[in-house]
């Protein structure tokens, strides 16, 4: 007598088959669903729009703390050099990864020297008047990139920057000291000017004084 009783594992299949065949509530109507709100683009300025980028890399900063005597992390993000298009100003800005949080904000003067950090050439410190967060602090920075050849980037272009400034700054003072001393030149000249008008006066003014006189004698004889 056959078995009326179908195989285990067949069943289990078709059983399965079922069950992943589509529902009623799966099937793909083709209906589109609006938002409930709609957002808008908003344009989101950083203050750099005027400004071209001279250099743009990733790394580490850390600020020295004085109180604590100990470096502390300020963030890890972008570092740019940036100089103002119109004003010609380069400053040093360092934005953290994801919330663009400024840890570094400062000019790039011609004072300014970056050094080796503790003999290690991925790293460098400089000092700076930093405005991050938002007064002016004098403030030690350490930084640390991912590369020997970022770093030496780094510091090559602080380097040239800091040397054309001086440069320019000292074309400034010779050309100031320049104009000072033709002004005082003028002066000078102008005031021996006015000194020979003076005495040209004077010299007249006795002259006519003698004439008078001795036309008045004549007249008395």
């Amino acid at each position: 007598m056959a078995s009326t009783t179908e195989p285990t594992n067949l069943k289990r299949e078709e059983e399965e088959e079922d069950d992943s065949k589509p529902g009623v509530e799966d099937e793909d109507t083709g209906a589109q669903i609006a938002p409930i709100v709609k957002l808008q683009e908003v344009a989101v300025t950083t203050g750099e729009e005027n400004e071209d980028v001279l250099l743009d890399l990733k790394a580490k900063l850390y600020r020295f703390d004085k109180e604590g005597s100990q470096w502390k992390e300020r963030g890890v993000g972008t570092l740019k050099l940036l100089k103002h298009k119109d004003s010609g100003k380069i400053r040093l800005v360092m934005r953290q990864n994801k919330t663009l949080k400024i840890c570094a904000n400062h000019l790039v003067l011609p004072t300014m020297t970056v050094q080796e950090h503790q003999g290690n050439d991925k790293s460098c410190v400089w000092h700076a008047a930093d405005f991050a967060d938002g007064e002016l602090k004098e403030e030690t920075f350490a930084i640390r990139f991912a590369s020997v050849e970022n770093c030496k980037s780094f510091k090559d272009k602080i380097e040239e920057i800091t040397e054309s400034l001086a440069k320019t700054t000292e074309d400034s003072e010779e050309g100031t000291t320049a104009a000072n001393l033709i002004e005082k030149l003028s002066v000078v000249s102008k005031d021996t000017e006015e000194k020979k008008e003076a005495k040209d006066v004077s010299v007249s003014s006795e002259e006519k004084d003698e004439t008078e006189q001795q036309e008045k004698t004549g007249s008395e004889k």
